[in-house]
């Protein structure tokens, strides 16, 4: 972790002791208690990050409450992505670290309104709506496949059998990567993101000394390995353009300046991993809550209408993006209270997509809720998930051909969740899907 800047003076903790910030917490469940806690009594709230080591100014303000979200979201002049890091750690005194990590996420407008554009038409909703066929497909392939395991097992891994294999088949396709490749690489992906669960990580974030890796994203060696993958395959592509995402990187040009091969590797794993992982989850996790609520399943079969509704309670309940953070450009101020220039700000998505101002009974899975106005894709202005379309089909043919082939979701292991503050995921869920 960065040293705090000494210039700024030592803030107490707005909620001492409740805790929203560790991995720890995470792996062990969704804080819903604390974020109810934050919502009611300090929406607007200071967290440090160092607490055990005293208040020594390093620390962010805690958003909990839908219409600060979303209000951060929108003004991205006021609360810019460029500024600071994406993520809760302190990159502001490391500029050279700050640079090689960036991301299209780590973009203001224009600069990040011309790299979407390099890719917006791929997932745009008109562009998605082709793919439904290809999906369709996918999800009855993947359906049937673990029905089969159930019969023969008696359980099948709801995690990597089914939820983990639909997204990827999807966004290979899209990428440009032969599917040979496909498995090595998600296994990079799955490195690289969950950086603080040692079942995934070489190199644990908040266990490892990480600074040698300061200047990869995510401080992961393994990005480096992407990034040389990256490299291979778009110098053979570089002057042959075709359809696919890897060789539109490769041949881009923005104001006449194609992209360096950094920034051609950081976006290739940003696509990898958005277009992967957070569906993953939301599928994963709409599994669990179908089992959890069995007349769900019967409602969607009974009320087909119903269908988008669903859909968008399950992204709503499921939220795989648990924060995003955002860096103050002036003071300002939110919920009356003062924010000053510099600081940062976390926007929690998943206790936004519960605040009772918002949901009726948020604590309730509601299939046919209408309106809803979750924030899983973002609060709005431009860093609007790009994949929300695709992560919608997904989502919406998933739990059609469940409806269709599965009488009931049953669980029969204990889930095991991600060891992330970042990614609100599953990495085990044992079920046994009942055929119809």
């Amino acid at each position: 972790m960065s040293p705090a800047d000494p210039s700024r003076p030592a803030r107490p903790d707005s909620l001492p002791g409740v805790d929203v910030l560790g991995h720890d917490v995470y792996e062990r469940g969704v804080p819903h208690e604390a974020y109810d806690r934050f919502r009611t009594e300090a929406p607007v709230a200071w967290v440090n990050e160092t607490p055990a080591n005293g208040h020594d100014g390093s620390g962010f303000w805690s958003l909990t409450a839908h219409e600060h979200v979303v209000a951060v979201h929108k003004d991205w002049r006021t609360f810019s992505s460029e500024v600071g890091g994406t993520e809760i750690e302190e990159l502001e005194h490391d500029p050279e670290a700050l640079a090689a990590r960036r991301t299209m996420l780590e973009t203001d407008p224009p600069r990040h309104t011309k790299l979407r554009q390099l890719v917006n038409p791929t997932f745009s909703k008109l562009a998605v709506e082709t793919y439904a066929a290809h999906a369709d497909a996918l999800v009855a392939e993947v359906i049937d496949d673990a029905l089969a395991e159930t019969r023969t097992a008696g359980v099948v891994d709801g995690v990597h059998a089914v939820a983990r294999e639909l997204p990827i088949r999807m966004i290979t396709g899209l990428l440009g990567v032969p599917d040979d490749d496909a498995p090595q690489l998600f296994h990079w992906a799955d490195q690289i993101v969950y950086n603080a669960d040692p079942d995934y990580s070489p190199a644990v974030s908040d266990r490892t000394d990480t600074d040698p890796y300061r200047l990869l994203p995510f401080r992961s060696p393994v990005s480096a390995k992407v990034f040389e993958y990256v490299q291979r395959l778009a110098t053979a592509r570089r002057g042959v353009p075709s359809g696919d995402l890897l060789s539109v990187l490769s041949n881009a040009l923005i104001d006449g300046e194609p992209l360096t091969e950094r920034e051609q590797g950081t976006f290739f794993l940003l696509l990898l991993i958005a277009g992967n992982e957070t569906t993953r989850h939301a599928l994963a996790q709409g599994l669990l809550v179908l089992a959890e609520h069995p007349d769900a399943l019967a409602r969607l079969r009974a009320e087909p209408e119903l269908l988008d509704t669903a859909t968008e309670e399950v992204l709503r309940w499921t939220c795989p993006q648990l924060h995003f953070r955002r860096t103050a450009t002036v003071h300002t101020e939110l919920g009356g209270v003062p924010i000053a220039a510099g600081d940062k700000i976390v926007t929690w998505y998943l206790a936004a997509n519960f605040d009772p101002a918002v949901f009726a009974s948020p604590k309730v899975f509601d299939i046919a809720r209408s309106p809803n106005r979750h924030v899983t894709f973002g609060g709005g202005g431009p860093h609007l998930c790009l994949g929300q379309w695709m992560a919608r089909l997904e989502v919406r043919t998933f739990l059609a051909e469940l409806a269709a082939k599965v009488e009931r979701v049953e669980l029969v292991g204990e889930p095991r969740r991600v060891r992330s503050n970042f990614i609100n995921g599953l990495k085990s869920l044992p079920v046994a899907l009942v055929p119809r």
